[in-house]
């Protein structure tokens, strides 16, 4: 389970990050807290600070991706997180002294998707240069454990704080000076120890790797999964604390108990997949999709606290299974060559759509109320899986009609 960190530079990026993006989370729930504060409540307004965060990810993320494959990637890491934590620093201070307004937190998360666009590419694509393409699958699983740890623990302690002294500035302030353990872990490595590509990508382009996937039917169906996933289901940080809010009626803490289940459930079902060698079926993608589908609708139908609590444990945990088995099956099915790119496109794909589909949901969730914005993602979700598996089935059936020796 925890074979890839007996190698000391992934050991020391897990500890980095491990306090990184606990705190992370720890400011979400308080920026989050602070819209609906600021804002009486409207799931609009939420829904615009999630634009302005992931709009950035829409239109730099392939270039992020580019970058990745031409530049040093342990550098572009630790340039990313001093500029994360600026922005962090200046929103805190702003808020601390009373002058954060919507336009304020509207700025920074913009700022910090900037950054995020590329950052994320960068950082997955540098597990495998950590480990090698052996491990990729094993440190990819536990890169997905201790960023659900965090989400566990981060937001359990942004409510305490929250609650105890009143002060979101804090929080945030906290946050602001993690990012510097992500960079003491990344120039404490040994640049000599990493498995990098000996190929040069100095002229990588975008264009090259967009044919390089749709060259490939087995990347296709993933992502496009990833982009009904991610435009309609991923929007947790929007329906989350309208539900707690709105329809239980609960203060900061139990706001965070909801993010602490999603968190759990994605926690375990990260541990679960650290186990898987090789890379994972089709079908295996399409079936994750397909419980997401059906565990989301379930919890925003919940008729009480404790079952939301329940049903979004479950929720997460299929979140999580479809999110790894999609990215392992892309990551180790396209050329190393193109690592970076693919992954930013998967990023692109599955986080960039986000924007979309907040205004979306947070539109419906203004209607209709909290529950829809839960269900409406997981009844599409369902429904794209579907659709998946039936083309899946029809595909396997005429190549089997043609060679009889077919094996997925």
């Amino acid at each position: 389970m925890f074979s890839s960190l007996s190698v000391r530079n992934f050991r020391l990026f897990v500890m980095g990050q491990l306090v990184s993006v606990m705190c992370t989370w720890i400011m979400i729930v308080a920026q989050d807290w602070l819209v609906l504060s600021l804002t009486g409540d409207s799931g609009t307004a939420l829904g615009l600070v999630t634009v302005a965060q992931f709009t950035p990810t829409l239109l730099l993320t392939l270039y992020g991706g580019r970058l990745a494959d031409r530049y040093d990637k342990r550098r572009l890491l630790v340039m990313a997180n001093l500029a994360a934590g600026a922005v962090s620093l200046l929103l805190a201070l702003a808020v601390l002294s009373g002058r954060a307004g919507l336009g304020v937190i509207l700025v920074a998360a913009a700022a910090l998707g900037a950054v995020a666009a590329v950052e994320m590419p960068t950082r997955m694509s540098f597990v495998a240069e950590l480990v090698g393409s052996d491990l990729m699958p094993n440190a990819s699983a536990l890169s997905a454990a201790y960023f659900n740890a965090a989400r566990i623990i981060g937001p359990a302690i942004a409510g305490l704080l929250i609650s105890g002294t009143g002060s979101v500035g804090t929080v945030m302030l906290l946050n602001a000076f993690s990012y510097l353990a992500t960079v003491v872990g990344l120039l404490m490595m040994r640049p000599e120890e990493l498995h990098r590509s000996p190929v040069s990508h100095q002229d990588a382009r975008i264009t090259d790797a967009l044919r390089h996937v749709t060259s490939r039917p087995d990347l296709v169906m993933p992502l496009a999964l990833a982009a009904v996933v991610g435009l309609f289901g991923f929007n947790f940080p929007l329906t989350l604390p309208l539900m707690a809010k709105t329809v239980f009626h609960t203060g900061a803490a139990s706001f965070g108990l909801l993010t602490t289940a999603v968190a759990i459930g994605s926690l375990f079902s990260a541990i679960s997949s650290t186990a898987r060698r090789g890379r994972p079926r089709a079908a295996l993608v399409t079936g994750s999709a397909l419980a997401f589908g059906v565990f989301e609708t379930a919890a925003g139908l919940a008729p009480s606290f404790p079952a939301a609590v329940v049903l979004l444990a479950a929720t997460g945990f299929a979140s999580v299974s479809f999110a790894q088995t999609a990215n392992h099956r892309i990551q180790l099915g396209s050329d190393p060559a193109f690592r970076g790119r693919v992954m930013a496109l998967y990023t692109l794909i599955l986080q960039g759509t986000t924007p979309l589909g907040a205004l979306l949901i947070g539109q419906l969730c203004e209607h209709f109320g909290a529950r829809s914005g839960l269900y409406a993602g997981g009844l599409v979700t369902l429904l794209a899986a579907v659709v998946a598996l039936w083309a899946q089935r029809r595909t396997r059936k005429e190549t089997s009609s043609r060679s009889p020796q077919y094996v997925e």
